[in-house]
Formats: C-alpha cells, structure tokens, sequence
C-alpha cells in the first residue's frame, strides 16, 4: 500500500512539473494571413483557438491577419461562418522566435432539403379548382392570336422602338435632309425664294421700259 502510494505521488508530480514546463516553455509570435483556398480572397473576422493551451480564442481582422503568442507544438483551430474548419499544428522545434503561416480554408457548401410548396390546403380545394380551371388553347391558336391585327396595333401602340428601328429612321431622315439641301442648291426653280426675285426682276425690267417710252 505504501509503495502504490509513492507510485501514485510521483506520478502526480511529473504531470504538474511537465505542464508547468509546458506553461513556461519557449514563446513565439504566430502570424499568418488566412484566404479563400479557392480565390485566393482574405477570409476575414476568423475565430482561432488554441486547443493545447487553455482554449485561448483569437481574431483575425477585416483584412484576414493575425498574430498572437503562442507555444511550439500548439494545436490551432481556424473556424469561420461558411467555411469548413481547419486544424494547424505549430512545429515542434522553432528556431526563431517568431513563425508565419498562410493559412487557406476551403468554402462549406450546405445543401439544403426541397421544400415543395401546394398552393391548396386540401384535396377537395384543388378539385374544386381543377374542375374549374380553362384549359388553355393549343400553341396553333396562341401564335394565331399572337400575330391577328390587334395584337399588333397593341404592340405598336405600346412597345417602344428598338435599336434598329431607331436606326433606319435616323438614317431616312438624315437622307431626306441632305436630298432637300442638294436640290435647293443644284435648281434655283424649286426655291420659291428664287421665284420671287425672279418676278420682282421681271417687274422692275418692264416698269424701267415703259417709263423711257
């Protein structure tokens, strides 16, 4: 009994001196910056716990970024809403006192069950409404109807010009233009301007003959 005691004893004090060892172990400052592993996007606000030391929570900030003192060997959890969640172990031996990491986590997909939606609470409502239900017309006479001479007034009355039709028309009234100002220029005898000063000409001809006879 004595001897279990002792065994007892002295395995209780190699696991107090090994934590304590562990607590006062060597420090390094762990920074890292954590993306999309797919985009290759920063992944911001992850939450990162370190699972061998107290369950000690850190942050990452909007840009991704992290840096907190940790423990070679420690065990990191990296979790963020809409990504899975990544364990990364520190090395066990670290010569610096420092250590930085790229840490890529990979997007969750959730898959969602169907949700099938009735637009009739019971069956007697829908063969209520089955019943009186009109059954539409075949595709022959929709197109028929479609295309009859009051559907088009319709739409010509209310749809507005597309790109092409806008087009053509800039393009007659240009050409209209441009003839209107050729013949106004090429035959003086369409221009009632020129017709006038025509007939005043004429007027002030005869006018000077008879007033020298």
């Amino acid at each position: 009994m004595k001897y279990r005691l002792t065994i007892i004893l002295l395995f209780f004090t190699a696991v107090v001196f090994a934590q304590s060892e562990i607590k006062s172990g060597k420090l390094i400052q762990f920074s890292g910056i954590i993306t999309d592993v797919d985009s290759n996007s920063v992944v911001p606000y992850v939450t990162i716990t370190n699972q061998s030391f107290n369950e000690q929570k850190y942050a990452a900030n909007y840009q991704g970024y992290f840096s907190f003192i940790a423990h070679p060997g420690d065990t990191l959890l990296f979790s963020a809403v809409g990504f899975t969640s990544k364990t990364f172990v520190l090395p066990s031996v670290i010569a610096d006192s420092k250590f930085t990491a790229m840490i890529k986590l990979k997007t969750e997909i959730v898959y969602l069950r169907t949700v099938r939606v009735n637009p009739w609470a019971t069956v007697e409502e829908f063969t209520k409404d089955f019943l009186s239900m009109k059954v539409a017309d075949d595709d022959l006479a929709i197109a028929k109807r479609n295309v009859s001479p009051e559907a088009l007034r319709g739409m010509i009355k209310t749809l507005p010009r597309d790109g092409q039709e806008i087009s053509n028309g800039n393009y007659r009234y240009n050409f209209d233009r441009m003839m209107n100002v050729n013949m106004r220029q090429t035959n003086p005898l369409l221009n009632p301007f020129a017709w006038g000063k025509l007939m005043q000409t004429i007027f002030n001809g005869d006018k000077l003959r008879s007033e020298e006879q």
